[in-house]
């Protein structure tokens, strides 16, 4: 199964493609970053 498929209007991304892994991981966007945390309750967080 892929990791990536149009859904609708948006495209879905497995959190294992973007976390390759590892439990965080630091996203840059329009001049910031972002901080994409995978947590023990198995939620995602993105923090600024």
């Amino acid at each position: 199964m892929s990791s990536v498929s149009a859904a609708g209007s948006g495209t879905q991304i497995d959190s294992n493609a973007l976390l390759g892994g590892a439990r965080e991981v630091l996203i840059r966007h329009g001049g910031e970053v972002y901080r994409l945390r995978h947590t023990r309750n198995d939620k995602l967080i993105l923090t600024k």
